[in-house]
């Protein structure tokens, strides 16, 4: 199990946790769907059989599991602004598009705004274009809120938006969406354990259909989503 699940934190980590990753905090993440909109638009996505898999694809060998690993280096870096600059700056390259560079950084600028709520040094040292993983990752550690807690959260809250748009994109019901989440539960909680002992060494991904449908999506004719 991973570090902090134990349920033996402090609560008030918990709760912030849980409002940094509701849906209703404010970093436009409706607006994004990573790739997605592109891959039912072309029809590898057609219903919950498909979404189910290629969520899982994308959270074992991925885009998710490489967002994982910033998450949890900028966690361990969160109190030694040059090392955090460096994940800052690694991760905004590592983007496979322009699109999806500006859907990580804008979300996570969004993030690092509204964070201000819970005034933390940390945020001094992040600034502009900071990637929505790296700015999860340091503001849940000075906020003491233990590494596996802050990587299951964002996971599930990440399959959750996905799991959002494709009913948005009227590929799947709610119903189908949830059954999806639930799901995904044991493999959300099996990436964050693995990701736990991963780092910057560690970074790469085996899913070359969804980098490129990420790009063509730059150019679909008709969009309902940023990314």
């Amino acid at each position: 199990m991973p570090e902090g699940l134990s349920g033996a934190g402090d609560p008030r980590s918990l709760i912030r946790l849980m409002t940094w990753l509701s849906p209703a905090f404010p970093v436009g993440g409706f607006a994004y769907s990573g790739g997605l909109e592109a891959a039912v638009v072309e029809g590898h996505v057609s219903g919950a059989g498909d979404l189910a898999p290629w969520l899982e694809t994308l959270l074992v060998f991925g885009g998710l599991r490489n967002d994982a690993i910033l998450l949890a280096e900028s966690h361990r870096a969160f109190d030694q602004p040059d090392r955090l600059s460096d994940v800052a700056s690694l991760a905004a390259a590592l983007a496979g598009s322009a699109e999806r560079h500006q859907e990580a950084v804008r979300q996570g600028d969004a993030f690092l705004a509204a964070a201000c709520a819970w005034p933390q040094p940390v945020l001094v040292s992040l600034g502009a274009n900071t990637a929505y993983s790296v700015a999860v990752g340091a503001v849940a550690a000075a906020n003491g809120v233990t590494l596996g807690d802050t990587l299951v959260a964002f996971l599930q809250a990440q399959c959750s938006q996905l799991v959002s748009a494709a009913i948005r994109l009227g590929v799947i019901g709610q119903t189908q969406g949830v059954a999806i989440v639930a799901g995904l539960e044991p493999v959300i909680l099996g990436q964050a354990e693995t990701v736990c002992g991963l780092g910057l060494d560690d970074l790469g991904s085996a899913t070359v259909i969804a980098d490129m449908l990420s790009m063509r999506h730059e150019v679909q004719y008709s969009r309902l989503f940023q990314s």
